[in-house]
C-alpha cells in the first residue's frame, strides 16, 4: 500500500492482515491448577539494570547509576525476600545487563528461578528490520544460556515492543512462550496469520506493572508517583479478581523500581497474604506455560 494512504481508505486485507499477524487464539486457561490451587501466581522481574540509558545512547552517569541501583541494592533484597518466602520467580534479562552482572544471573538461576530473554540492550523491536531483530534475539538467548546454564524457553520483549516480525522469530527460536501481549488475563495460544503457532502467551498488563506508577523522568513529561499503599491496593485487587475467576495473576516488576526500601515491603505483604489463602500455586512463567499448554483449552 502507498505509505500516504490513510487508514480509513485501506481495503479490508490491509487492516485484517495487521490484526491477524499475531493474535490471540484458543484459550489455554486450565480447568485446574496443581495441588488443587484456586489461582496461579507468576512473579516476574525485568532486570534492565543499566540498559535503558545505554539503549538511548545516554552516557549520563546519573541515569546509569539508577540502573546500577537495581543490581547493587535492589536485587539482594529481592532475592532474600523470595528465599525467605520460598517462592519462585522469573527474571527477564537484556543480554547486556546479564553480561554486566554475570554472577547475579548465575546466582538467580542457582536459587531455582527462571531466566528469560528480554532483548539484547533493551532495544525496541519495532525500530529493527527482521534480520537485526532475529540476530539480537538469538545472541541474547545464547548469552543467557551460557551464564545461567540452561537455554531460556521464554521471551518478554523490551518495553513490550512487539514488531510485525517478533512472533515469526519466536517460532524460529523454538520458544515455549512469550509474555509481551495483552489480549486476555489468562494464557492463550498465539496465532500468526490465522494459523496456530504452538506458542503460549502469558499476558502482562500495564496495570500489573510497577513502572507505570513509580517511574520518573526529571526533564521530561514522565513524572507519575503513586504512593506504595495505592499500588499495593491495585495489585491486591488484581489478585483478588484472579482468585475469584480461578485464573492467572501475573505481576511484572523491575528491580530498580520495586526494590527501594519504601516499595519492596508492599510485595512482601502481598506474598504473605497470597500464601495465607493456601489456595495459590506460585510458579515460574515456564511452569505456568507448560501447565497451561498441557491442561488448557
Amino acid at each position: 500500500m502507498d505509505a500516504q494512504t490513510e487508514p480509513h481508505a485501506w481495503p479490508e486485507p490491509i487492516w485484517r492482515g495487521m490484526v491477524d499477524r499475531a493474535r490471540a487464539g484458543r484459550s489455554l486457561r486450565p480447568a485446574t491448577w496443581p495441588g488443587g490451587a484456586r489461582c496461579a501466581v507468576a512473579l516476574s522481574f525485568d532486570a534492565d539494570h543499566e540498559t535503558i540509558p545505554l539503549r538511548d545512547n545516554d552516557p549520563s552517569p546519573m541515569r546509569i547509576s539508577q540502573g546500577q541501583y537495581g543490581a547493587r541494592a535492589a536485587m539482594p533484597r529481592i532475592r532474600t525476600l523470595l528465599q525467605q518466602a520460598q517462592v519462585p520467580a522469573s527474571f527477564f534479562y537484556p543480554a547486556v545487563a546479564a553480561l554486566l552482572h554475570p554472577d547475579e544471573v548465575r546466582g538467580v538461576a542457582e536459587e531455582g528461578h527462571e531466566i528469560g530473554i528480554h532483548s539484547w540492550i533493551h532495544e525496541l523491536n519495532t525500530k529493527l528490520d527482521y534480520d537485526t531483530e532475529r540476530d539480537l534475539s538469538m545472541r541474547a538467548q545464547d548469552v543467557l544460556a551460557r551464564l545461567s546454564g540452561r537455554v531460556p524457553v521464554g521471551m518478554r520483549t523490551a518495553s513490550w515492543d512487539f514488531s510485525p516480525n517478533t512472533l515469526r522469530i519466536i517460532k524460529e527460536m523454538g520458544l515455549l512462550y512469550d509474555s509481551s501481549l495483552m489480549a486476555d488475563d489468562d494464557a492463550y495460544e498465539l496465532t500468526m496469520d490465522g494459523e496456530p503457532t504452538g506458542v503460549v502467551e502469558l499476558p502482562p498488563e500495564w496495570i500489573r506493572d510497577d513502572a507505570v506508577y513509580f517511574n520518573f523522568h526529571r526533564f521530561g513529561g514522565l513524572r507519575p508517583y503513586t504512593p506504595p499503599a495505592a499500588v499495593e491496593a491495585i495489585f491486591r485487587a488484581e489478585f483478588e479478581g484472579a482468585m475469584a475467576e480461578g485464573g492467572l495473576f501475573l505481576l511484572t516488576m523491575h528491580p530498580h523500581i520495586i526494590g527501594h526500601r519504601s516499595r519492596l515491603p508492599l510485595l512482601a505483604r502481598l506474598i504473605q497474604e497470597m500464601k495465607a489463602t493456601k489456595q495459590v500455586w506460585f510458579a515460574t512463567h515456564e511452569q505456568v506455560a507448560k501447565h497451561c499448554w498441557e491442561q488448557g483449552g
